[in-house]
């Protein structure tokens, strides 16, 4: 059974407005047009008799009310709060704000970005903070159970991020040792050094490029899928979960993947420097004419141990950071899915960003100690 359609009726002295029957959109009807006529002054609006009333009814009403300065009464409980919520609707709206000069802007948005920077970087190291103390908990509870080791998330972690990237870190490596001998022997041929290659290959491929390419690879591929599941998890509140029934979400989501980062990085980055020799030996075996066993033997003699040395002590420094950075934008995820993609294109930025940092760290602290 319908309502009856909204109408007013107003008493002998015009100081109080009686509404009645249904002030909602589909009722209303003329009623805003008849009120647009109502004169003289009104001291207080009867909603008693109302039937029901939605948001445009109450701001007909209270248009009306703010107009004539009256009074709203009769109003039950539910009515009132709809009302009082169309009342603090009732502003002007915000002015447009005015255009900054060009000079301003740019300076305005590098201090944003400056302050940014310092906020992300404070972040990771309480989070590195975090991962210690996650580390130090599962240590101690190989000591007193019970274990809290999460064995089997760590081992499908090491297979995501370890054997199902080789075919395309091999790949990468191997075209890469092909361009840095074929581009080394161009060069060296005006010298008539061709021969010198070798050197250049078997020393960049194992000190610099194979770890530092293979960090890129694993942070494009490994780091953004953790901060796209940590920060999926985060946004459909499967973290909170986790923490509501008492597991902790380091010790089950960052740690397992952070081990395996640091685990997995020094036998990638071992495996794409060599790959990477093969590429630049089988260039030099076809281009240059330098035989295999040749090659193998140059290699033996031009590249020093501890060549390997700094592959292998960069390798899990550059896996820590790009899980830790990978886990840490995820964890940051908290309005809407855009901000999967936002939060999980920054973690990769973040990751080849302070791995190439401390790569150049790296270069000049083993330059110092003689490591050359």
């Amino acid at each position: 059974m319908s309502s009856a359609a909204a109408d007013f009726q107003q008493d002998g002295t015009g100081g109080a407005l009686r509404f009645s029957g249904d002030l909602s959109l589909a009722r209303l009807g003329t009623l805003p047009q008849r009120l647009e006529k109502v004169d003289g002054k009104v001291a207080s609006v009867d909603l008693s008799a109302v039937e029901r009333i939605d948001t445009v009814g109450a701001w007909v009403v209270h248009r009306f009310a703010a107009r004539h300065d009256a009074t709203v009464e009769g109003l039950s409980p539910d009515s009132q709060h709809l009302f009082d919520q169309v009342i603090a609707a009732d502003r002007p709206a915000e002015p447009v704000a005015k255009r900054q000069p060009s000079v301003q802007r740019v300076v305005g948005e590098v201090g944003d970005a400056v302050v940014t920077t310092f906020q992300t970087l404070y972040g990771l190291l309480g989070f590195l903070g975090a991962t210690v103390i996650a580390f130090w908990n599962v240590t101690v509870s190989f000591v007193r159970p019970p274990r809290r080791f999460r064995f089997n998330a760590t081992v499908q972690r090491i297979e995501v991020v370890g054997v199902s990237a080789l075919a395309i870190i091999g790949l990468m490596s191997f075209l890469i040792g092909i361009v840095i001998a074929q581009q080394g022997a161009v060069q060296l041929a005006q010298f008539g050094a061709e021969v010198f290659t070798i050197n250049l290959v078997g020393r960049l491929s194992l000190r610099e490029l194979g770890v530092l390419m293979t960090a890129i690879m694993v942070a494009g591929r490994s780091g953004s899928a953790f901060a796209a599941q940590i920060g999926t998890m985060k946004l459909t509140e499967e973290i909170d979960a986790m923490r509501t029934i008492g597991v902790s979400p380091m010790e089950a989501l960052v740690l397992p993947r952070t081990l395996a980062a640091v685990l997995m990085m020094p036998l990638l980055g071992f495996y794409a420097s060599l790959v990477s020799i093969i590429g630049g030996g089988l260039l030099c075996w076809i281009s240059l004419g330098i035989p295999p066993a040749t090659f193998v033997q140059r290699i033996r003699e031009v590249v020093p141990i501890t060549d390997l040395y700094i592959c292998l002590v960069k390798a899990p420094v550059f896996g820590a950071i790009i899980a830790m950075a990978g886990c840490f934008q995820g964890m940051q995820v908290e309005a809407d899915a855009e901000q999967v993609g936002s939060r999980t294109t920054a973690a990769v930025v973040q990751a080849i960003f302070l791995c190439i940092v401390l790569d150049a760290f790296f270069a000049v602290f083993f330059t110092w100690i003689g490591w050359i």
